[in-house]
């Protein structure tokens, strides 16, 4: 029997539209908006790096706890079961995935190898220690063992130095002295030596500004960046591509950043790389209303916007990264940040940072804390990792204008696709109550407003759809032109449900333990996109005229 795959997908396509028009609102009663996003698909406002997305491996021993748990286990750079299948394939399937090795410990990380100047001893408990930690240790075996692993599954390695190392402090938590960077030059010329490929080296973790535990001023900092770099291209000299140097990873303070930028001058900084916690400690009992809110979540956009224009004015050859970003400091908040409810915040901190030139988003972390991407004792990927997922393979570098200009709860962003033509929307609906059904329009077409109405049962919306479709461009022929959805949404509507539905169907391991195909379901491109209370969509459009998106 011949089946035509393309006709049954646009059937169950249709099937899948009017079931999200008519009987959700019809069972709960949802108040339905008629309403329009125009993209600007002539120009793109800003570019994002080749490998955008970016996931970190930290440091913390089992030992770290915080609000009465001790959520890290085995997740540390050090013990993670690096022969574990799941996390090879969950890292595989981004082809590639850059790897960001630092966190808090980072900076009393002894590397064992050359001549040390103290003992190299495995992190332990210690009241006055840093983070409540002495120093750990990091051994060439086990060196030889992450850099084998993250080889083999095509991660791209950022890893954080010791910055420091060979400084003293005073008895409150400034740090003073230059760096010594003896240990990191063993470290980087037994890293030659073996041939391992580091793409970056990050120098310091959370040092910035009045600092997380400790401080370094901005002037010194300034001229150890320096010497890291005369030490990269003194040790590099004869490699095809030299790592780049990237810091100050800690947070944005503008006169601090600025400092450190007007010291240590052009051609040593790479990269600014900034950390985000913006939904407060892990433990605060309202981190689901303050994901849920998009005036709070809108607030952060001042910092992505300042970090831009301190680079620009101050450091123009540089660009931002953020660093490190995992929502609720201290390890995530418990039944909330490795649930599905934290793709709202997730995935508008990778639309709204995007806006604002950013070329890498590290999350905290891969593996460990209650914000991993990863469940912990399993391995199994928590409703992030797609949300992350389909990022990498649906969004572009080139970010568009998306302009929208009702409810605040419809978060809009379009990027040109990444590996069909036209355009890629992210559509977040962070409303309880209100369905929308959104037409887009081509700026290009200034003759074209859409109406922004509410309506239970007028027709007419639907009926004007076909004047308001500029963007669709000519056709060869009357084929039926199509979209592809992707629609995310909770298990049994549960927000906080570790299962996250992809168009209805639940993304878990294959009966192989492999990662899931992410199967899209096919639209008419001339129907309205239809976006439930509470969910998230990525929209393909393929037929999009974005002359912008040619290069991207």
């Amino acid at each position: 029997m011949f089946v035509n795959v393309g006709k049954l997908r646009f059937i169950m396509g249709l099937w899948f539209f009017l079931f999200l028009v008519n009987s959700v609102p019809l069972r709960l009663a949802h108040e339905l908006v008629e309403t329009g996003i125009t993209v600007k698909g002539d120009s793109v406002i800003a570019k994002n790096g080749d490998n955008f997305i970016c996931a970190t491996l930290d440091w913390w021993p089992e030992t770290k706890c915080n609000y009465d748990q001790c959520p890290w286990g085995q997740a540390s750079v050090l013990n993670l079961d690096l022969n574990n299948s799941l996390l090879a394939k969950a890292i595989k399937a981004f082809n590639p995935l850059r790897i960001r090795i630092g966190g808090s410990l980072q900076d009393q990380v002894l590397y064992d190898v050359g001549d040390l100047k103290s003992p190299c001893l495995p992190f332990e408990r210690k009241s006055d220690g840093l983070f409540g930690f002495s120093s750990g240790c990091l051994s060439m075996d086990r060196w030889d063992e992450l850099n084998e692993f993250l080889s083999r599954t095509g991660a791209i390695i950022t890893f954080g130095l010791n910055a420091l190392y060979g400084r003293h402090h005073s008895s409150t938590n400034v740090w003073y002295g230059p760096w010594d960077s003896s240990n990191a030059r063993d470290l980087m010329k037994y890293t030659i030596a073996k041939g391992y490929q580091v793409d970056s080296w990050e120098f310091g973790n959370e040092l910035s500004g009045p600092g997380v535990s400790a401080r370094v001023s901005a002037k010194q900092y300034g001229q150890d960046l320096i010497n890291l770099k005369a030490l990269i291209d003194q040790l590099y000299e004869n490699s095809s591509s030299r790592p780049l140097v990237i810091a100050p990873g800690g947070f944005f303070y503008p006169n601090w950043f600025t400092e450190l930028l007007h010291t240590s001058g052009p051609g040593v900084l790479n990269v600014i790389t900034h950390h985000i916690y913006n939904l407060g400690p892990g433990s605060d009992p309202n981190l689901v209303n303050k994901i849920l809110n998009p005036a709070h979540l809108s607030q952060i956009s001042q910092t992505f916007r300042d970090v831009w224009l301190t680079i620009k004015n101050s450091g123009p050859w540089a660009t931002p990264w953020v660093g490190e970003a995992g929502g609720a400091y201290n390890s995530g908040g418990r039944d909330v940040s490795d649930t599905f409810v934290n793709s709202f915040w997730y995935l508008d901190q990778l639309g709204m940072s995007s806006i604002y030139h950013t070329k890498a988003y590290c999350r905290q972390s891969l593996i460990g804390g209650n914000y991993g991407l990863l469940d912990r004792p399993t391995f199994e990927p928590n409703p992030d990792y797609y949300s992350a997922l389909l990022w990498h393979r649906l969004m572009g570098k080139g970010v568009l204008a998306a302009k929208f200009d009702g409810s605040p709860y419809l978060r809009t962003y379009a990027h040109c696709s990444k590996s069909t033509m036209g355009v890629t929307l992210l559509l977040i609906n962070m409303s309880n109550s209100t369905r929308f059904n959104i037409m887009v329009e081509n700026e290009v077409n200034d003759d074209i407003r859409l109406e922004v109405k509410t309506d239970k049962g007028d027709r007419s919306f639907v009926d004007r759809v076909k004047k308001s479709f500029s963007w669709i461009g000519k056709r060869a022929s009357d084929e039926q032109l199509h979209r592809q959805e992707y629609h995310l949404t909770p298990k049994d509507g549960y927000l906080k449900s570790r299962t996250m539905l992809l168009n209805g169907n639940p993304l878990e391991l294959t009966d192989y333990g492999d990662i899931p195909n992410l199967d899209r379901v096919l639209v008419d491109a001339e129907l309205p996109i239809s976006i439930a209370p509470l969910s998230i969509a990525f929209v393909n459009m393929p037929h999009f005229e974005a002359e912008a998106c040619s290069d991207h």
